[in-house]
């Protein structure tokens, strides 16, 4: 099958997203003057945007390309939680399996942007309103309750692990566990942002080029470099699908269960302006490719050209599914 005809087999999937969710708010103003007070630029304000982030853009990305999600993680009790419920609700993205833990913050990026007649408005500051504190055990119990629930309806479970303290090994475990008990067995997925060994077993794992050096403890340069590293991590791991290490311009690594290795180039872009959000387009593509059936290159390829559409735009975006159509053909006429 040719690479576009994949992409109508994106929609029409249910995927569950695991994860720390978080609310992105974007606070844009025009830059008038320096501030007399400190070497900073004045900005008056214009327009603030509030995006899914965090876990909630790879099910963004999911339900941009015409499949469902239901997203689970924990949201404090505050107006940001509610205002990331409706974020989330907006996009298309089932909510019930949010966990309200009234003891933690909802986690909030804040990006303080400044307009200077560029195309897109440059970041001059960011704030985290954070937790990094364990889950207690109550409110762990109440998230696998609600993955319990889920995981028999989904074609595949998406795990995207930013370590904020919801992706625990148990909870991992737990994931494992519940989807070999499903009649139908759920593809499993994860982003696991260096920490691979959580998730061996999983049929995919996605890591970028900077964690497999940190987890191999070994210099990574060349292609044939990454794609060894891959299949090791594939091996290692007991991956039942794959291993894909992301290279950014580089394009990406692949690793599969039955000894192939193959490198992926990454489509030819020049206007890049913020690699932000890159890697969870990339981990929905695969996810909804794969549980399509598309062989593991072609995913990586889908994955390589929806994550070009991304960079080329600040922050989180979620390409559509004739966007992605039209760089595929741009790029091969």
């Amino acid at each position: 099958m040719s690479l576009r005809s994949w992409i109508p087999k994106l929609a029409g999937q249910r995927v569950l997203v695991i994860g720390d969710v978080i609310l992105d708010e974007y606070l844009i103003g025009s830059a008038t003057r320096l501030s007399r007070e400190a070497p900073v630029p004045v900005l008056e304000f214009e327009s603030r945007q509030l995006i899914p982030g965090g876990a909630a853009n790879p099910a963004a990305n999911i339900v941009g390309l015409g499949s469902a999600t239901i997203q689970v993680g924990v949201i404090g009790s505050d107006t940001e939680a509610t205002a990331l419920r409706q974020v989330l609700q907006a996009r298309g993205i089932e909510t019930a399996a949010l966990v309200v833990d009234s003891g933690r913050p909802t986690t909030v990026k804040t990006r303080v942007m400044a307009q200077m007649g560029l195309r897109f408005a440059q970041q001059v500051a960011r704030l985290d309103r954070i937790s990094r504190e364990p889950l207690s055990a109550a409110t762990e119990r109440q998230v696998r309750a609600l993955i319990q629930d889920c995981i028999a309806s989904v074609n595949a479970v998406l795990i995207s692990d930013y370590h904020i303290g919801l992706v625990t090994p148990s909870l991992v475990d737990a994931v494992r566990l519940l989807a070999a008990e499903c009649q139908q067995p759920p593809l499993l997925t994860a982003d696991a942002q260096g920490q691979l060994d959580k998730y061996a077993g999983f049929g995919l794992v996605k890591c970028n080029a900077d964690e497999a050096r940190a987890f191999l403890r070994r210099s990574l340069t060349t292609s044939a470099d990454f794609e060894a590293a891959a299949l090791e991590l594939c091996q290692s791991l007991g991956l039942t699908d794959c291993m894909v290490i992301t290279r950014g311009a580089a394009g990406a690594a692949l690793a599969t269960s039955d000894g192939r290795t193959a490198h992926c180039p990454a489509p030819t872009i020049t206007d890049v302006y913020d690699t932000v959000g890159a890697g969870d387009t990339t981990v929905a593509v695969l996810t909804l490719a794969l549980a399509a059936g598309a062989p593991p290159e072609d995913a990586v390829h889908l994955a390589n050209y929806a994550s070009g559409l991304v960079v080329r735009r600040v922050g989180n975006y979620a390409p559509s599914a004739d966007e992605l159509r039209r760089a595929i053909e741009e790029d091969t006429a």
